[in-house]
């Protein structure tokens, strides 16, 4: 019986995927068949990781250095894809910059480098990568990793919910624009998520403190978003685009 989920064929470029959800969905997707290019801007040996789980798979892997900010990094970085791996079917939009500071102290570098990351970062590679799907004449399958903050206020976290609200917004328009190409835009929300971002705002400690009060009794898994993402960029999604998928736990409506 054919697998629900089977990406066999298919090439995915996953920004930020050297660890956390973005390394959660390259490995799923990998399990699923993909052929999986890897980005990371700053953690290379984490990357490599990556790519040596993705080969070891049965899929094979390409490692790009870039900083998704830089639109001529992310140029290169889908044309790389290209080359390597032969096509585009799938982008996870996934990279992403938060610095959380109150309100009242926030400075305008960490909102501008939260917002060029977060959400400019997204917009590129959305953007190049529809190009090329565009070229392919074969549809394909665009995905943006928001978050649960883009509709909860968290406060100290002005930048980065206010990225991912125009995320939301940004991937609903891009979805109604491709729909004649037959390119699936879709967003997914996680919850709190056990990744090592969240190690940057809190201790071990309390962030086990906090998931006891989560209502399912725990964080997310990398591995849980991975195969949301897999399932929304396979064949089994055909009929979704301009969606959001909230795998949080319950966290919105508790």
């Amino acid at each position: 019986m054919e697998a629900m989920i089977d990406l066999t064929g298919k090439v995915a470029l996953i920004t930020g995927s050297s660890r956390g959800i973005g390394r959660g969905c390259a490995v799923e997707m990998a399990r699923c068949g993909a052929d999986i290019a890897v980005n990371y801007h700053s953690h290379r040996d984490e990357a490599e990781e990556v790519a040596q789980k993705v080969r070891g798979l049965g899929r094979r892997a390409a490692v790009f250095q870039g900083d998704v900010s830089d639109r001529a990094a992310v140029d290169a970085m889908v044309a790389g894809t290209v080359d390597e791996l032969g096509r585009l079917d799938i982008a996870v939009c996934n990279a992403y910059y938060s610095k959380r500071e109150p309100f009242l102290e926030l400075t305008e570098e960490a909102m501008r480098r939260t917002l060029d990351v977060s959400l400019w970062g997204a917009f590129h590679t959305a953007q190049e990568s529809a190009r090329q799907m565009v070229k392919q004449d074969d549809g394909g399958s665009i995905l943006f990793i928001s978050s649960v903050l883009s509709t909860v206020p968290m406060p100290t976290s002005l930048p980065y919910n206010t990225a991912k609200a125009g995320m939301n917004h940004m991937a609903a328009t891009i979805a109604a624009e491709l729909s004649p190409h037959r390119i699936r835009v879709n967003v997914i929300l996680p919850g709190a998520t056990d990744t090592p971002g969240e190690r940057q705002f809190a201790t071990e400690e309390e962030i086990q403190e906090s998931a006891r009060q989560l209502p399912w009794g725990r964080m997310g898994t990398i591995e849980e978003i991975g195969k949301a993402a897999a399932f929304l960029s396979s064949s089994a999604a055909d009929y979704i685009t301009g969606s959001i998928l909230k795998v949080d736990g319950g966290y919105t409506v508790h």
